[in-house]
């Protein structure tokens, strides 16, 4: 998704241009009131310059006329343009997605051997093959190496490496298998090794990839609140300022000064904020282009708006704040406990263990697990719940997990747990280690130690956000030692530590009831809810379908810190809006200067006073106001796309500096430019 990013790409300006024209249709004008009024006023001033053609005399030249109206035009133009071109950069992607989503060969498996074969079993009279477009959700089909993924779904049998650049441009492949919260697969995307059996998750036209080019091309892009919010402000300006001038029609007739249709809607035009009216909507659209290009796919131009204003972010510790991988690097017995013993219970109950820490537990030992005579084996999994996992073998019973899961199967068969295992437990704990107890027939033989490590500048990240005024939360299943070592260490403000589901989502809820917007990220089902219920939720692209429906958006990269750069593009969809709002109606100052003296100052010469530009004459006047107020927006079309730059510095420090900088110079820099204008129009009138 990573592609040019070059504002102003010819064949990008050739479609903007087409579209400046279409959008000037009275039902897509109406959207916006702002310049829906320059609309009408355009249409007012074509027909004065007929009014003029036939024979009127009191309303100044036709040329002069027909200038007006040819640049309250070409302000129309320029602020179609600035949205257009912002939608083009959205439907240009759509394209280079469209060429992945090519009708793909699918080898769906017949419905009456579903559950007869294994995936490794399965011949070609199993399989019948039909289009992407064929398959229903529910359907199984099978993909093996050099296949395209015809649909989104979920691995229910086997492990593949998978190329997902068409999704995500990146070309370093990636590993899916089922039973897991990496068995999320999206059409489209490119086996190259080993076979997979997969269940379909979505309906034809409703892929992820289909999504993604709605979302992109804008079809789907709604305002968001706080747009609405704003145009209704600016709807208000616009009402204001109609009365405005509306009331010096009868001040002229006092001053016996002849006022112009001509002059009252370039007044009218100049006053009201066209610049930010015109560049609204391309805001909101180059936000949301810009999380894409960050290879983050929003599901709202809302959610993008949101993350500016986060309050609260929780972040799981494992992955994002740590590498990750944990290994296990001690075996310490209990007191009358072989080591011998201990290591041959840890290997067993890590047999089905496919985690990294389960792995790392047997590559610790170095004893094959296949060595052990272990006859029926039965074996536990780890739930969220219970905290542990095991074996269950003969008349044995293994246990390995958290410490006060293991602890309650110990003391609830009447044994003691040993106090020289609770003490290495504390151990391991505070020195940031992950402690977890193994136990044979409800008695506990001892602790593994796990650690993982810190990600380098992980510290320095949590720093900005707290300069940005959010609280960062780390979430963790380790008990509250390890959590309290590792959140002080990392430098977070607080931490879940054993954290079920739903001390996910009590804990958002809380937060949200004390009036704080949060974000979190996650890629399991056990997430879903949490992502749901926060005002921010990125599920990873390669987790669960339900992950990826319950967030508002979907991080391609799978990237478990890149929360922290979607509230970055948050604050800065926000701030771009906000200082271009301030430049517009700082303009307005400059524009007063120089139109209203000129409308009074024949009949009456003290307004001369206010005529601090000296412009040439009423005429240029008023030309060089509606030719500055017209240029100004395509002059910041790339400020609206690229958006304002922002630094950690704190609300207050960024308010004084766009204020000095957007405000001040709103108010200045049209002063220069209409003088400049002003000094080229009196040449030619």
């Amino acid at each position: 998704m990573k592609g040019n990013n070059n504002l102003f790409q010819a064949e990008l300006v050739n479609e903007a241009l087409k579209q400046s024209f279409i959008k000037l249709h009275p039902s897509k004008m109406f959207r916006n009131p702002v310049m829906f009024m320059v609309y009408i006023g355009t249409l007012v001033m074509a027909g004065v310059c007929i009014w003029i053609a036939l024979g009127e005399q009191s309303q100044g030249s036709l040329v002069y006329n027909i200038i007006v109206t040819l640049i309250l035009f070409i302000t129309l133009l320029f602020a179609n343009f600035a949205e257009a071109i912002a939608e083009a950069r959205g439907k240009a992607q759509a394209d280079s997605l469209r060429k992945t989503r090519e009708e793909t060969p699918a080898k769906k498996v017949k419905s009456e051997i579903l559950n007869v074969k294994s995936l490794f079993t399965l011949d070609s009279s199993d399989i019948s093959l039909i289009t992407s477009s064929q398959l229903k959700k529910g359907d199984i089909f099978v993909c093996e190496a050099g296949d395209i993924i015809p649909s989104d779904g979920e691995i229910i049998e086997g492990l593949a490496t998978i190329d997902e650049s068409a999704i995500t441009g990146e070309s370093a492949p990636v590993i899916r298998e089922s039973g897991g919260d990496k068995s999320s697969v999206t059409g489209g995307t490119k086996v190259l090794s080993d076979k997979i059996k997969v269940k379909v998750t979505t309906e034809p036209g409703e892929s992820f990839l289909d999504k993604m080019i709605a979302l992109v091309e804008g079809a789907s892009r709604q305002k968001t609140p706080n747009e609405i919010a704003l145009t209704i402000l600016l709807a208000g300006f616009t009402l204001v300022f109609v009365i405005v001038t509306v009331t010096l029609k009868p001040f002229g007739d006092y001053a016996n000064t002849p006022i112009t249709i001509a002059a009252f809607i370039s007044l009218f035009v100049c006053l009201i904020p066209t610049t930010i009216g015109g560049l609204l909507s391309a805001i909101g659209i180059a936000g949301m282009d810009r999380a894409l290009r960050a290879n983050v796919i929003t599901k709202s131009g809302k959610a993008v708006e949101t993350a500016g204003d986060i309050d609260v972010l929780l972040l799981d510790k494992t992955g994002t704040i740590t590498i990750g991988n944990r290994k296990a690097t001690h075996f310490y017995p209990a007191n009358g406990i072989d080591e011998a013993v201990l290591v041959k219970a840890a290997v067993l109950s890590s047999m089905a263990d496919d985690t990294p820490e389960g792995k790392s537990i047997i590559e610790l030992a170095g004893v094959n697990p296949l060595s052990y005579d272990v006859k029926e084996p039965q074996f536990i999994s780890f739930t969220a719940e219970t905290r542990s996992s095991g074996i269950d073998y003969e008349n044995t019973r293994i246990r390995k997990g958290a410490t006060d899961a293991i602890k309650n199967i110990v003391t609830n068969s009447g044994n003691l747990f040993p106090a020289e295992v609770e003490q290495k437990v504390r151990e391991i704990s505070q020195n940031g280690g992950t402690p977890l107890v193994v136990s044979e027939n409800e008695r506990a033989l001892g602790v593994i130690e796990l650690q993982d490590i810190i990600k380098p500048g992980i510290k320095e990240r949590f720093d900005r956000l707290r300069k940005m005024g959010i609280k960062t939360v780390m979430v963790t299943g380790d008990n509250p030692l390890t959590a309290k070592f590792i959140a002080e260490k990392a430098g977070v403000d607080d931490f879940i530590a054993e954290a079920k589901p739903e001390d996910k989502m009590n804990y958002i809820k809380k937060e949200q009831a004390e009036g704080r917007l949060v974000a979190m990220m996650g890629d399991g089902t056990n997430d879903a809810p949490a992502l749901a219920q926060a005002d921010v939720g990125v599920a990873m692209n390669s987790g669960t379908q339900a992950a990826k429906e319950a967030g508002n958006m979907v991080d391609l990269d799978n990237d478990p810190t890149k929360l922290i750069e979607v509230v970055e593009i948050g604050k800065q969809l926000l701030m771009t809006r906000g200082t271009l709002t301030t430049f517009s109606i700082a303009n307005d100052v400059a524009k007063y200067f120089a139109i209203v003296p000129a409308l009074f100052i024949a009949s009456i010469p003290a307004l001369q006073g206010l005529n601090i530009m000296g412009l040439h004459s009423p005429e240029s006047a008023i030309l060089s106001a509606v030719i500055f107020n017209a240029i100004v927006i395509p002059m910041l079309i790339p400020l609206a796309l690229k958006g304002v730059a922002y630094k950690p510095i704190g609300a207050s420090a960024l308010l004084r500096r766009n204020l000095l900088i957007y405000g001040l110079g709103g108010v200045l820099i049209p002063f220069i430019g209409i003088k400049l204008i002003d000094l080229l129009v009196a040449v030619f009138i």
